[in-house]
């Protein structure tokens, strides 16, 4: 009972892990054995309330690593048996975005992100379960990468197991990218049926799957995202330091496909909304501010899993639940 229910942590956790990155259904698998995950997408330029017409496309590249899987058993206070299991992983990703602005690239080369994360994820039959992680990185155009403006973030969870098919995820995040922020933070995932799941980790994420067939599953999605990054802009007289910051509320609808045991392709589509374009000097004082009208978007991912880990192989047999 023990390793199901971290079992059930983990998976939901990988929602978690992967809510920022992939248009995909979240696996088990994703979070035991390496795996890289490629995707681009595309938004066309619409035109802005000041007449300024803006569009970008992105590429990335996301890879998580198993670290550790750890087991330990032991007495407590007042002498009860206490059973501990954490397993650590590591998320990196790169990615490019090239933003366009009346139909030019704009900086020149774009931006290039890059970023790590750090998880553990902790259960025991004393403290229960909990969720732990670090991370950082920076999103630079190629005059200012070697001056950076870097992000980092951090953040603890709890995990409150109320069935087989309900849990509920509550906890809180520091962020901090030019100021620091507090954010509380709910998930929540539900089975509906054999079939039906309703997830989320507000505020930025919520999802509804449908499970067609072993290999195909939809999902009906609502993504909070966008990208803050760093700038050159040139006068007559010097260069000075921008940030440009981009937001967006996304409603899609994607289809995931297994093949082969080892792939996952996806294809998503469907419109972003409540779009804002900003500008910031090294003062943190806004310099433009674009709203944007809603604009459809398409994007594609392919994920890739590598060879099982006779450890993790292990450790799910041990489980009895096939991912």
């Amino acid at each position: 009972m023990f390793l199901k229910r971290l079992l059930t942590l983990i998976c939901f956790v990988t929602i978690l892990s992967v809510v920022k990155n992939f248009a995909q259904t979240p696996s088990l698998s994703q979070l035991f054995y390496p795996n890289i995950t490629l995707r681009a997408e595309y938004t066309p330029e619409s035109v802005s309330n000041n007449g300024t017409k803006f569009g970008f496309n992105r590429t990335s590249a996301v890879g998580i690593i198993p670290l550790s899987t750890e087991f330990s058993a032991g007495f407590g206070f007042g002498k009860k048996l206490d059973i501990q299991a954490r397993h650590n992983l590591l998320i990196t990703n790169v990615s490019q975005i090239n933003p366009s602005f009346d139909g030019l690239e704009k900086p020149e080369g774009g931006y290039k992100t890059f970023g790590a994360t750090f998880i553990q994820i902790k259960a025991s039959l004393r403290e229960k379960f909990w969720l732990y992680g670090v991370g950082g990185g920076v999103t630079q155009s190629n005059e200012t990468f070697f001056n950076p403006q870097p992000y980092f973030y951090g953040g603890a969870a709890r995990l409150r197991i109320l069935g087989i098919r309900t849990q509920i995820l509550y906890g809180t995040a520091v962020i901090y990218n030019q100021k620091f922020r507090i954010i509380p933070i709910f998930g929540f995932t539900k089975g509906l049926g054999s079939d039906w799941k309703i997830s989320g980790i507000l505020p930025f994420r919520a999802s509804v799957s449908y499970k067609v067939s072993p290999w195909l599953h939809l999902d009906f999605n609502s993504v909070y995202d966008g990208y803050s990054a760093g700038f050159q802009e040139y006068t007559t007289t010097e260069k000075l330091i921008r940030r440009q910051n981009y937001q967006q509320v996304r409603f899609s609808l994607s289809a995931n496909a297994n093949f082969l045991n080892v792939f996952n392709l996806g294809l998503e589509g469907g419109l972003g909304t409540f779009r804002q374009v900003k500008t910031f000097n090294s003062a943190n004082e806004t310099l433009t501010n674009l709203s944007l009208p809603a604009a459809p978007y398409l994007g594609v991912s392919l994920r890739y899993i590598t060879s099982k880990s006779k450890l993790s192989s292990k450790f799910m047999k041990g489980t009895g639940i096939e991912i």
